[in-house]
């Protein structure tokens, strides 16, 4: 019987279980959880703070899951180390698990920069866990002027999570634009200014130079006074345990299209990984839910002893702040199509005959036929284009592709 040790409890961790279990009903299985908590959809925490959903809503799977998939779960316990020779996994009690095979899943973490005087600031929070979240619901008030470090993902969604519960919100980035790794500068400037009509201001091509108590020096030589500072700046991919025992690593930890890293009998999936973009055409960190999941899947299915591949990873967001939404998808090269009015615009960018990425905001529906188009590389000149360039319709596609993409529909 086969002896499986996944190490993180998050939606890669849940991909790689029921992996597992769809090939293997007997084999054990234990997961190791930092957070005391089952595996949550963690985009959700700032709907927690808007009041828009509950702890137990944010569940990623039904109360059973663990003891229904036969899985034992470790909370509040991480891996220290990794033993190839021994096949054990060093716990930070000192426990020692043996193991068939690994699955690393322990995400990433937040990059803090060394700002000085930061150690002197009593109210400063991330915002990537429950912990987090519930630590910042408790520090604000009505009466918080809340500082945000950041203008990403992470950042803009604390803000819109805060901002009925506080008195004024500033979010600073040294970009010179929001959402500036997902987002050119029309685009981030038409998101801007809804997030600046909703209450939020900003002050961006400028960061923190020190911070000094309650009061943050910005470079440019202004001053912000703050209550509550929220570190947003960015995320590091987790990567010790697999460099620590000699595994291959960059940014991220190196997988193949199996999930298998360099080191025999150990997989990783999820945001601590790097894998093939195949819109970019290169290995990426690829941190986002639906591809951990999937890669999840596909490591538990291998590790099961079932070949499975991951070769359709692409970068995608799907975001909304204060009801406008916005997905993007792949890369922004070769040509444009555009399409843009209020608060709207759509752009498909394509290549060597081929959709390779899109930003769509204000207008979002079925967005999915798009992605569809990215992940499975469909050449351009197999469907009607010029059709799907104004409306995402599954009538531009052949009743083959149609049966081959939507099931069956025709």
């Amino acid at each position: 019987m086969k002896n499986y040790v996944i190490i993180g409890n998050s939606i890669a961790a849940t991909g790689c279980i029921e992996g597992i279990r769809s090939v293997d009903k007997r084999g054990k299985i234990t997961v190791v959880s930092k957070e005391n908590a089952p595996a949550y959809c963690r985009p959700l925490i700032s709907y927690y703070l808007e009041s828009k959903t509950t702890l137990e809503k944010m569940s990623y799977r039904a109360e059973s899951f663990y003891s229904d998939n036969n899985c034992k779960v470790l909370y509040g316990k991480e891996a220290v180390s990794i033993d190839e020779n021994k096949k054990t996994i060093l716990l930070n009690d000192g426990q020692e698990l043996p193991y068939s095979s690994i699955c690393v899943a322990t995400g990433s973490s937040p990059f803090v920069p060394p700002f000085n005087g930061l150690d002197l600031v009593e109210n400063k929070f991330e915002f990537m866990t429950i912990s987090d979240m519930l630590a910042l619901e408790k520090a604000v008030s009505a009466s918080s002027n809340v500082l945000i470090v950041g203008a990403g993902l992470i950042g803009l969604k604390c803000a819109e999570g805060l901002l009925k519960r506080v008195k004024s919100i500033t979010v600073c980035d040294l970009a010179g634009r929001v959402l500036s790794s997902i987002l050119d500068d029309e685009c981030a400037a038409i998101m801007q200014k809804h997030l600046e009509k909703n209450g939020i201001t900003f002050c961006l091509s400028d960061s923190v130079s020190r911070f000094e108590k309650n009061v943050a020096h910005m470079q440019s030589g202004k001053t912000i006074p703050f209550d509550v500072v929220v570190l947003a700046v960015g995320v590091r991919a987790n990567t010790s345990l697999i460099k620590n025992a000699g595994g291959k690593v960059e940014r991220g930890i190196i997988v193949n299209s199996k999930m298998r890293t360099s080191l025999k009998n150990i997989y990783a999936a999820g945001d601590c990984v790097e894998t093939d973009d195949i819109s970019f055409g290169s290995h990426r960190v690829l941190a986002i839910l639906p591809n951990a999941y999937m890669q999840g899947r596909i490591a538990g299915l291998n590790m099961a002893g079932e070949p499975a591949t991951f070769d359709k990873g692409i970068p995608m967001n799907s975001i909304g702040f204060f009801g406008l939404h916005a997905m993007t998808a792949g890369t922004y090269t070769g040509q444009m199509y555009e399409e843009k009015g209020d608060n709207y615009i759509k752009r498909l960018f394509t290549k060597k005959n081929h959709l390779c990425g899109y930003i769509l905001i204000g207008k979002t529906d079925r967005a999915g036929i798009y992605t569809s188009l990215i992940r499975e590389q469909t050449p351009l000149d197999e469907i009607n284009f010029d059709l799907l360039k104004t409306d995402a319709t599954s009538a531009a596609f052949s009743p083959e592709l149609r049966r081959k993409m939507f099931g069956g529909v025709v």
